[in-house]
């Protein structure tokens, strides 16, 4: 299937409150001359760092001594991206518990809806010093609720 459009169309329930674009270069490609399947894994942590800085989150975190520690990702294919293609890449709080969040984001052709992958991403926050995660409490669930 490698190319063509399928009728996947991306989710609606959730705002995706920042965006991203790269473009499909040759050393994303696979053998099979698409993005191999680990690429899509970079190209959805390069949206998290670029909406951690964009919140002033990340300044927050270094100064705090905290990291954004990835616990859990599923992540759905939706189409082969192919050399040239523009992909944004949508991504947003889906929820804030007491110990972790979850991250939605979606990965479509630029300028249409049509779906290349989407994945639900779960985090914790870990004080450096202590390497262990934090509860998600007062100012730093704060911080966290202003990138909803």
């Amino acid at each position: 299937m490698l190319g063509t459009v399928s009728s996947f169309r991306k989710p609606s329930t959730i705002t995706m409150n920042h965006l991203i674009e790269i473009k499909v270069r040759g050393y994303h490609l696979d053998l099979y001359r698409h993005v191999n399947n680990a690429r899509y894994l970079e190209f959805l942590e390069e949206a998290r760092w670029s909406f951690l800085e964009s919140s002033g989150n990340l300044d927050y975190l270094q100064e705090k001594d905290y990291t954004f520690v990835v616990v859990n990702i599923n992540i759905n294919y939706r189409r082969a991206a192919c050399m040239g293609e523009a992909l944004a890449i949508a991504t947003a709080i889906k929820t804030i518990g007491n110990h972790s969040c979850a991250m939605h984001q979606s990965i479509t052709l630029k300028g249409s809806d049509i779906a290349v992958a989407d994945a639900d991403v779960t985090f914790v926050i870990v004080d450096t010093r202590t390497e262990k995660s934090l509860r998600l409490e007062g100012e730093l669930r704060a911080a966290l609720e202003r990138m909803l």
